[in-house]
């Protein structure tokens, strides 16, 4: 059989970066894909082959698989980890950036899934692994249109698995908790941007130090393991529906399934540092 070949999305950076790392360690042909090629650099040195790729952009989606194609004949593995946060009150938030969340999000995600499928059916093998967030289980304040991104991946991951197993295809959910990346502070950005006057002004306050808080080693986890959970799914005979790694991954979504709404909602607060009312 040939080199088995994967497709990393958002690769320019953190977890895309590490799964791109780690998938081409394991012997896989890997192409990074980012928006802009010069922040591969590093990776193509190292053997990833970068991609230009707007997950927004369906030609740009078609031209690089059909790049792929071309280059290898197969597709072995897709990873949708493409994404960012976009925080601020949802009474503060403008629609049209509503809509794009979903587009990077969601319909990136799943139009590229749509893309890889039929080479995959054809192999009768391949996984689909969506990098989703322990945020497509919980909840935030001021963190509405992105959790819904999450939890709709969620929903469509799950969809998906029941659809294409009779084909011989895998798909698999990662839920990162926090990660020590540039994820944080860009989130950050967005909710002082949007909310961080008027009458949200003190949670935006709040929420903005808790995202920053990724930057610090001693509280969140390195990238490299998340990629190690993909690494563990696309290699397994039988992979888990779901892999959940990362700082407070695993406590918080237990809590959230154990504790009521209004408990959760407590729990969440305070561990934001949202101002009591």
């Amino acid at each position: 059989m040939s080199t088995r070949t994967a497709l990393v999305t958002g690769a320019s950076s953190g977890i895309g970066e590490a799964t791109a790392r780690k998938l081409h360690a394991l012997g896989f042909t890997v192409y990074g894909a980012a928006r802009r090629t010069g922040r591969l650099q590093d990776l193509a040195r190292d053997g990833v082959r970068p991609l230009a790729m707007d997950v927004t952009d369906d030609a740009s989606m078609l031209s690089g698989i059909g790049e792929i194609m071309a280059a290898t004949g197969r597709i072995d593995v897709l990873v949708n980890n493409a994404g960012y946060g976009s925080y601020g009150a949802l009474e503060d938030v403008d629609i049209d950036e509503g809509r794009r969340q979903f587009e990077v999000n969601v319909f990136g995600a799943i139009r590229l899934a749509q893309l890889a499928l039929p080479q995959m059916r054809a192999q009768g093998s391949g996984t689909v692994v969506n990098i989703t967030s322990m945020g497509g289980k919980i909840y935030t304040p001021l963190g509405g249109w992105y959790h819904g991104t999450k939890f709709a991946l969620e929903a469509l991951s799950d969809c998906l698995r029941l659809e294409v197993k009779p084909f011989g295809i895998d798909v698999v959910v990662i839920e990162p908790g926090g990660i020590e990346t540039e994820w944080g502070a860009i989130a950050a950005d967005f909710v002082e941007e949007t909310s961080g006057r008027g009458p949200y002004a003190a949670q935006a306050s709040a929420v903005a130090r808790t995202l920053r808080s990724g930057s610090n080693p001693k509280r969140n986890s390195p990238p490299t393991v998340i990629a190690d959970a993909v690494g563990k799914a696309v290699t397994a005979r039988n992979p888990k529906t779901r892999y959940v790694a990362g700082f407070g991954a695993r406590p918080l979504i237990a809590a959230r399934r154990l504790l009521t709404d209004r408990l959760f909602d407590t729990l969440i607060s305070r561990a934001v540092g949202l101002p009591r009312a």
